[in-house]
């Protein structure tokens, strides 16, 4: 039977873009990679929205935005053409509906340059993978793909030949949708005219330094390793971290106080109940209700600093698609020490597996610490009704049996 788009299979899109481009994208796509087809994504649901596409239209102008890039990985030069093919191939597997998968692949092909979309969805399609040209930081984000083309081509392109380059581009390029004509274009404008500026700029500075560019090009080689994140970055998770670990400490001593005077709750409450219960029998109950919320909370508290210890392995699959906490004990004590030693390696070698490690070490941190301390709320919760609970009820029964 055949399926029509809907959000689960739009989420299902998205996993598995994700995880095939994080096995296959090259190293060398540096702008066309993950995050561009995550801002696409964006654009394209927003600007779906501000140009009137029903539900249907939203979800497949997003499922083409998540595959529209994804031939990347194969072949820059047909990108277009296998990422339909790719389209094709997944949405048919998961039994789409044939028309609606011709529409996809039209859609995904249409954002070959020139664009030529046919229908509102392309056209959306088409505005959202080049709303970049209107971004603030475009200057900054044009060097990515400066130097992606430079690797593909195996040609140095410098900046003022690849800003010319893009001049003739944003020339003969205009937007397809009602709201790319009257806003997009004029913010498109002013970067054009920044991009021209920064030409003058570039040509002035070679004319009048023509030793800097090749000092700089030097100063390249010699560096081993570019820096992508800011020491702030660095500082931010070592201070998330150490945040972290301190509420977790400031959680188990909670929890041990409540363990401590608890028991002693339950030891004395014991005693005095076998002891007492021959001449006042009266106070079983409220002594039963003492000794049930105590029970109950030491339960909650030894609950909220319990370990969970999960299986301690992880295979070669789980960190090609960047699946695995490799900083977290709990996934590796079991694993051998070449293994551990090889998906390690691997993730250093890469600044943005590694930085995604660090983000899910502190995600995974931070979802221990959120049950840690959602427990000890109920543990406290617990303690609290029940003081006032037994208070009550050895005041009526002292009240009714007349034992004070």
């Amino acid at each position: 039977m055949s399926q029509t788009l809907n959000h689960h299979l739009l989420n299902e899109v998205s996993r598995y873009v994700t995880a095939y481009l994080n096995r296959n994208l090259p190293e060398e796509i540096l702008f066309h990679d993950l995050e561009h087809i995550r801002y696409v994504v964006e654009k394209a649901k927003d600007l779906g929205q501000k140009c009137g596409l029903n539900e249907q239209e939203l979800i497949m102008v997003q499922i083409c935005a998540w595959f529209h890039d994804i031939g990347f990985s194969v072949d820059p030069a047909r990108h277009e053409e296998i990422s339909a093919r790719m389209a094709e191939d997944f949405l048919r597997q998961k039994q789409v509906d044939e028309n609606l998968i011709k529409q996809i692949k039209n859609c995904i092909l249409s954002t070959q340059i020139p664009q030529k979309p046919q229908d509102k969805v392309s056209k959306v399609l088409c505005d959202a993978d080049l709303m970049h040209l209107t971004e603030d930081d475009y200057l900054e984000r044009i060097q990515k793909m400066r130097k992606e083309q430079s690797h593909l081509t195996g040609k140095e392109i410098s900046p003022p030949d690849f800003h010319k380059k893009s001049v003739a581009f944003f020339e003969a390029h205009n937007y397809h949708t009602g709201y790319g004509k009257t806003d997009l274009e004029p913010k498109k404008n002013i970067i054009l005219q920044q991009l021209k500026d920064e030409i003058k700029m570039l040509e002035k500075d070679q004319l009048e330094n023509p030793e800097k560019e090749e000092k700089k090009d030097k100063k390249k080689k010699k560096s081993k390793k570019k820096k992508t994140y800011s020491r702030g970055v660095e500082s931010m998770f070592k201070n998330t971290a150490r945040m972290q670990i301190n509420l977790s400490s400031i959680a188990d001593k909670k929890s041990n106080i409540l363990i401590s005077v608890n028991a002693i709750i339950i030891s004395i409450t014991t005693t005095l109940l076998i002891s007492q219960y021959e001449e006042s029998p009266n106070i079983i109950f409220p002594a039963a209700v003492l000794l049930t919320f105590s029970l109950i909370t030491i339960i909650f508290a030894i609950l909220s600093t319990r370990p969970n210890i999960s299986s301690g392995k992880f295979d070669k699959e789980d960190v090609e698609n960047d699946e695995v906490n490799l900083l977290f004990f709990g996934n590796f004590y079991d694993m051998d020490l070449e293994e551990y030693e090889w998906a390690m390696r691997k993730i250093m070698k890469n600044d943005k597996k590694l930085y995604s490690a660090l983000i899910r070490d502190q995600h995974s941190l931070g979802k221990v610490l959120a049950k840690k301390y959602k427990l000890l709320r109920i543990a406290y919760n617990v303690f609290m009704a029940g003081i006032i609970i037994s208070v009550l009820a050895f005041l009526l029964t002292f009240i009714r049996f007349k034992i004070l």
